[in-house]
């Protein structure tokens, strides 16, 4: 197995800091026809959620959502663990629960031995199976760089459909995972983060996100989205954006994962923190004199991060208790949203 090659060394970026910078990714969807001309189409690229919807009658909508990415981690069962946890939250993230998925591969298959594909494929099979559902098929290909993640099709009641333009003035913002996976991932492709701290980093990438759809059930929970790629700051936006608010978040009441702090600080920052920063940076207001490092867990691409949930301010205890009992101990009270110009401000 000593001779087999890293995963991490066959690909130019990993995790969710793979995904297109914010800016880009709104220039090539600028042209796109509204889903106006489809009214089943609940959701679709107008408010940047998570995943599309459609609904089939009175009581039940599909959620169809596709993720993929390529590795973080050098263990393979790991890195397709949580490339199949990223891609189910999606559904969870709109107030859904997953029923099915199809696997995504491609793979540089003069590079990897076979026992490593087949370990990623486990790895998405057995959180596919913690999450009730069945990997139904897929489709694969030859790739220079590995590549693996799902479709996910999911289900929920119309009512309990949670859109980021749904998010109220008041609400308070709860966030349910540590920050610092893309900090973790730039310390793991330079051979500078021990056992533990991966053990720590898959940990949190590979708890489900089932929380959503319990959460969903709640009138008081208005608006559900999880962190991933564009960190706190780009998917706070995008439930700013949706619901035409001010985000205002605590910087010192964000969750971080154990070493986050310490680790940006030192300078293990991912090019996609610096893209995301580049992207969104005008809607945000940052404390005057925060160090650079700080920025960075702001704008640190979260693999597999948490969901970031807006409820009603005289819930937020209530919520807040709930989530962690339902497993997720980091999950913190971040902020409030109110009334003013569309974007975030940091306190």
């Amino acid at each position: 197995m000593n001779d087999l090659p890293r995963l991490t060394s066959l690909a130019h970026g990993g995790g969710c800091g793979c995904k297109l910078a914010p800016s880009v990714l709104r220039e090539l969807l600028a042209d796109q026809p509204m889903a106006q001309a489809f009214p089943q189409l609940l959701v679709g690229t107008e408010t940047s959620d998570d995943a599309a919807v459609w609904q089939v009658d009175d009581d039940t909508c599909v959620i169809a959502t596709t993720d993929f990415f390529m590795p973080m981690v050098d263990d393979p069962r790991a890195f397709g663990r949580i490339a199949a946890t990223n891609a189910i939250s999606d559904i969870y993230a709109m107030g859904g629960r997953p029923i099915m998925a199809l696997a995504i591969l491609g793979m540089p298959i003069d590079k990897l031995a076979p026992s490593q594909i087949r370990e990623i494929l486990e790895g998405g099979r057995e959180i596919c199976h913690q999450a009730g559902i069945p990997v139904a098929g897929g489709h694969s290909i030859d790739a220079p760089e590995p590549i693996y993640g799902l479709a996910v099709v999911g289900l929920c009641h119309p009512s309990e459909l949670r859109r980021n333009a749904d998010a109220r003035p008041g609400d308070a913002l709860i966030l349910t995972k540590g920050l610092g996976v893309g900090i973790y991932s730039a310390a793991i492709k330079k051979g500078a983060l021990d056992e533990a701290g991966v053990a720590e980093m898959v940990a949190s990438a590979t708890t489900l996100n089932r929380i959503g759809a319990d959460l969903a059930k709640r009138g008081d929970v208005h608006a559900i989205t999880d962190v991933t790629g564009f960190g706190i700051l780009g998917h706070g936006l995008e439930i700013a954006r949706g619901a035409g608010l001010r985000l205002r978040l605590r910087l010192a009441e964000l969750p971080l994962l154990s070493r986050a702090a310490e680790l940006a600080e030192a300078g293990f920052v991912t090019g996609a923190s610096t893209r995301n920063w580049a992207a969104y940076g005008a809607e945000v207001e940052l404390p005057e004199g925060l160090a650079p490092w700080q920025r960075a867990l702001l704008t640190d691409p979260q693999t597999s991060g948490g969901l970031l949930v807006a409820c009603a301010p005289g819930a937020a205890g209530q919520v807040l208790d709930f989530i962690r009992g339902a497993g997720f101990p980091l999950a913190a009270l971040v902020g409030h949203a109110e009334q003013g110009v569309a974007g975030i401000s940091v306190e």
